[in-house]
Formats: C-alpha cells, sequence, structure tokens
C-alpha cells in the first residue's frame, strides 16, 4: 500500500536514496549527497511549517519503507505545480501513479487549488504515463519539456 506522509529529519539517508542513480537522470542534476539530503530534509519540514504553506513535499511509503518524494507547490491564484520522483528499484509498481493522485487529491481538496500543471522531459515517457493515469491531460511543450495541465471538477 502507497501512502504520503510529511519528512522527517530520519528520512534523509533514504531521500539520498530516491536522488539517485537513474531516478535524477531527466531532473538535471546529480545524484544527492548525504549532506545535502539532510539540507533538504530540514528545507522541507521548515516548506510544511510555514504559514501559508507555499511548497508542499511529502514522502512517498510503500511498505514501511520510504521510496519516493512528491512536491505541490503554490502558483499565484491558487494553482499548483506537481512533481515527482521515486526510488528506481520501484518504478513499474504503482507507487508514482498513487502517490500523485493522493496529492491530486489533497490538492483540490484540503489544499482549495483549482488547477495543476506537471512537465515531464521527453526521453522519459512513463512518467507521462503517471500523469495520464492520474487525470492530468497534456497541453504541449515548453522549454524543452513536456507539459500537462489537470483543473479542478466544479
Amino acid at each position: 500500500m502507497t501512502g504520503l506522509r510529511p519528512l522527517i529529519a530520519a528520512d534523509a539517508p533514504a531521500v539520498r536514496r530516491v536522488y539517485g542513480g537513474a531516478s535524477v537522470a531527466f531532473l538535471g542534476r546529480g545524484a544527492m549527497s548525504g549532506p545535502e539530503a539532510v539540507e533538504y530534509v530540514a528545507r522541507a519540514r521548515k516548506w510544511g511549517e510555514a504559514d501559508p504553506v507555499v511548497r508542499y513535499v511529502l514522502g512517498v511509503e510503500a511498505g514501511g519503507d520510504l521510496v519516493g518524494v512528491v512536491k505541490l507547490g503554490r502558483r499565484p491564484g491558487w494553482h499548483g505545480r506537481v512533481s515527482y520522483v521515486l526510488r528506481e528499484d520501484q518504478w513499474g509498481r504503482g507507487h508514482a501513479t498513487a502517490a500523485v493522485r493522493m496529492l491530486v487529491s489533497f490538492a483540490f481538496g484540503a489544499g482549495g487549488f483549482v488547477s495543476l500543471g506537471a512537465r515531464h522531459h521527453p526521453d522519459n515517457p512513463a512518467s507521462g504515463r503517471v500523469l495520464a493515469k492520474a487525470g492530468f491531460t497534456r497541453s504541449g511543450r515548453a522549454g524543452g519539456m513536456v507539459e500537462y495541465l489537470l483543473v479542478a471538477s466544479s
């Protein structure tokens, strides 16, 4: 079963594993170092404690193991941007789709968002399939990336 939860300080080693190997191939960054992971988790916790929250960063948990991270950033006008990364040994198990669906549900419910955008690298079609399964519609290309949109139903 896949679930979402806030990151805690003890998650830094797991976050480092998530942001390593093939998982970062299309993120425009290299693997995360140990100190970077500690700093990232601390920033994520700070963002989550802000009022109002500008960026939600949640761990994706499967069977008690932190296997990924999903993010929801707030844009002007109650619009949001969704992103996610999953540890490569967990690809193809449905965790990314489940996590994005949960994040969308939160965004359009308690989060109060009216629309969400997302994007992926064109050489990463699996990420596009995750977005499509979560209800996003491909909306074009921008900055070399494939763009998606999802609008809350009335």
